[in-house]
């Protein structure tokens, strides 16, 4: 659905926020990426310097692309964040604590529909709209990368719950007596399964000893060349997911689960004890037919899902 007042095919302006790069993009209505442009997130600037950084790369893409008229503007951002007024505090962006975001896009693109949501949960809605879970009405995505994080679907419309947290899947306990987690409580899903948690563990037994910066995609390409304990790691992970999949799919009475992030690549490694975990903890018959499959979109996910924020925002986007 294209914004009122918006030319008919106008593309929305999304945006990707993360601690490694900034990207964006124009999207057609139907999904289709049009124009798209990255650059390193800076380390050595403050917070106006990051903002300037982002700015310079918007109106690159813009004018390379003939200043065409614009649908909105959609953001997806690493939380925590204030939403949906997306005052926003990245964990891994330090520069920015409070920052205004939506405001500042506001000011910038006056008389556009700005709207700003978690990074991950654009991913998930990505995958609902024009990804694994096109089609059917009631889709948990997922990322499992550095953190894990998600996203949630039901009767065909994206769920916020009270802050715009709903979907947060990385804090379901999947192991009281499990290791710590860095919000402060101890087995959630992301202390498990988050890429450098694993890699973490796998050093403690024993892989790769002295290469304490090895990461989690790393841990699964080892995992595809049979190391035994990089084996081991994936199975770790994949059972804590497929524990955690059983859960939500109880809860929520879900048809797909879309799984993404770099250590999705680890594929049959990881997937194959997911599915066998999920089998032994899902014992309801309704949960029994739900899909979990790999994410389907990859790297554009989170700009299509950002985009989808404007193209379709009366499914996925309630706080206006």
């Amino acid at each position: 659905m294209t914004e009122p007042g918006a030319p008919a095919g106008a593309p929305a302006l999304a945006v990707d926020i993360g601690g490694t790069k900034l990207a964006a993009a124009l999207v057609g209505p139907g999904g289709r990426v049009l124009a798209y442009e990255r650059a390193a997130t800076p380390r050595d600037v403050d917070g106006e310097g990051l903002w300037r950084t982002l700015a310079a790369l918007l109106d690159g893409l813009v004018a390379g692309a003939g200043s065409p008229p614009l649908a909105g503007v959609g953001v997806g951002c690493g939380g925590p964040m204030a939403w949906p007024a997306a005052e926003v505090s990245p964990l891994n962006i330090p520069a920015w604590r409070g920052f205004p975001l939506r405001a500042r896009f506001r000011g910038r693109y006056p008389g556009l529909p700005v709207r700003v949501h978690n990074d991950a949960i654009c991913v998930a809605i990505a995958e609902h709209w024009r990804g694994a879970g096109r089609g059917r009405g009631n889709v948990l995505g997922m990322v499992v990368s550095t953190g894990v994080g998600g996203g949630l679907v039901l009767a065909g419309r994206l769920v916020d719950g009270a802050s715009g947290n709903a979907g947060h899947i990385g804090h379901v306990i999947v192991d009281p007596d499990g290791p710590p987690c860095e919000c402060g409580g101890r087995g959630c899903l992301e202390a498990v399964a988050r890429g450098p948690g694993l890699a973490a563990w796998a050093r403690d037994q024993g892989w790769r000893r002295d290469g304490p910066d090895a990461t989690g995609v790393e841990l699964a390409a080892d995992a595809r060349r049979g190391h035994p304990i990089a084996v081991a790691a994936m199975r770790r992970a994949g059972r804590a997911l497929g524990i955690a999949i059983a859960s939500a799919t109880h809860l929520c009475d879900l048809e797909v689960v879309a799984v993404g992030g770099g250590l999705s690549q680890a594929g049959a490694l990881l997937f194959d004890p997911l599915e066998e975990a999920f089998r032994a903890h899902a014992r309801m018959d309704f949960a029994r037919g739900v899909r979990i499959v790999p994410a389907a979109l990859g790297q554009p996910a989170g700009l299509i899902g950002a985009a989808a924020l404007i193209h379709a925002g009366e499914r996925y986007w309630n706080a206006d």
